[in-house]
């Protein structure tokens, strides 16, 4: 605080969500460093870094509530393999890329267990409706879900053997072990405490999020990924989408 001049924009690249606040990574930058929200940008999108590394064609979206800001922002990181493109969903765009990271552990842990592909399209579109209807709850935009930041980021994360939150899970699937789940992956599976904040905001606002919760329950040792899959099965279905 009071390093960085307030007419400087600020580009968050951070996933995740506050625990004891259930505050999203650019409202915390707000609150800490005393600045203004229209000030702060956020970066996300599918991008995995050892592929953007490689400089592979990719794509991220750039959102503040000032469009200038995600222009400027756009324009600093596009690159000829890099496409960035701009939104002022700032809400829908923190809390797609922080509950990807939770259901990618939902996707690893059905992959570990054994189940085929009909299973990680079952949980990667339930997540996303889970996702969608919570973020909407708290102000997002509808179609933020169907671009990059929504189902764009959500794939990469749950389809890709590079994915820390997807190891992770496989890793759990396998085992029902928490610590050994930890020790398989070489760096932080963001959704492991991302999932405890998100079930808590989804109770605050009064969404179900079933798929969140068993994440929540499984990674604090509460049930076995075994039972979670058993309780999510067993759930009452009806209109597969509600919140159009």
């Amino acid at each position: 605080q009071g390093l960085i001049s307030s007419d400087i924009a600020i580009v968050s690249t951070l996933k995740g969500i506050e625990i004891s606040t259930q505050l999203r990574m650019s409202e915390v930058i707000s609150q800490v460093l005393g600045r203004d929200s229209s000030m702060i940008s956020v970066l996300t999108g599918p991008n995995l870094a050892r592929e953007v590394i490689l400089r592979q064609p990719a794509g991220a979206v750039a959102a503040s509530t000032n469009q200038e800001v995600a222009e400027l922002t756009a324009k600093a990181f596009s690159a000829p393999y890099f496409r960035v493109y701009t939104s002022n969903d700032v809400i829908g765009c923190e809390l797609a890329s922080a509950a990807k990271n939770v259901i990618a552990i939902a996707v690893g842990m059905s992959i570990g267990m054994g189940f085929g592909e009909n299973t990680q399209a079952l949980v990667i579109t339930r997540g996303l409706n889970e996702l969608t209807r919570l973020a909407i709850a708290r102000g997002a935009a509808p179609l933020t879900f169907v671009g990059l930041a929504g189902v764009g980021d959500l794939l990469a994360t749950c389809g890709s053997p590079l994915s820390r939150n997807r190891t992770f899970g496989e890793a759990l699937g396998r085992s029902g072990s928490v610590e050994q789940a930890q020790r398989a992956i070489s760096s932080t599976a963001e959704g492991l405490t991302t999932a405890q904040a998100l079930v808590e905001l989804a109770h605050l606002v009064g969404v179900e999020a079933p798929i969140m919760e068993a994440v929540c329950d499984v990674v604090t040792s509460k049930i076995s990924p075994q039972q979670a899959i058993l309780n999510l099965m067993k759930i009452q279905t009806g209109a597969e989408i509600d919140h159009v």
